[in-house]
């Protein structure tokens, strides 16, 4: 695994991703770290956990897995969140070299 992504960390066969949620975005996307998370600029507003629910679904659909492979561990009600991760750290850095540069 890469150790240059603080934000990452392996956990079993998954891995652990730290974010900085930013909802009520012009657009949904990866915009780079911020204080050791992967910040992640969502359209969804923060209404009735609305972009909780883009945030797994855009995560989803960025690493090839199901909803079920994404669960929010932390963070529900705050901007920083931990997700858990139904890959290995290695592909998830993998992703995250291409998303963020």
């Amino acid at each position: 695994m890469q150790a240059g992504w603080p934000c990452l960390r392996p956990q079993g066969g998954g891995a652990l991703l730290d974010l900085a949620v930013s909802p009520g975005a012009r657009r949904t996307g990866a915009d780079g770290l911020h204080d050791g998370a992967l910040r992640v600029r969502l359209q969804a507003p923060p209404v009735d956990g609305q972009a909780n629910e883009a945030l797994i679904a855009w995560l989803a659909a960025q690493l090839g897995l199901p909803r079920r492979g994404v669960r929010l561990l932390r963070g529900a009600s705050a901007r920083r969140k931990q997700v858990a991760i139904d890959l290995p750290a290695d592909a998830v850095a993998a992703w995250l070299a291409q998303v963020v540069g």
